[in-house]
């Protein structure tokens, strides 16, 4: 398995992404969603790959490469 291109460990199950980082503008990014972290402990945005990882969830601590992709949750 390849590893998502960005984690981000996050203190919320619910997280939005719009794809931009600090400082980048909104123009640059992908629509706005807004993500379930579920019983795995992960999810990952359908439009930019970012991993959402929840700190002291299952999947905290472990090697990104090795986990699959879990994009299901996403909602608009």
């Amino acid at each position: 398995m390849i590893a998502p291109p960005e984690v981000l460990r996050v203190s919320s199950p619910r997280v939005a992404c719009d794809g931009t980082g600090e400082g980048l503008p909104a123009a640059l990014g992908h629509p706005r969603v807004y993500l379930q972290i579920d019983e795995h402990g992960y999810v990952d945005c359908g439009y930019c790959d970012r991993r959402f990882v929840l700190i002291g969830g299952p999947a905290d601590g472990v090697d990104p490469g090795t986990l699959p992709d879990i994009a299901s949750g996403a909602s608009l």
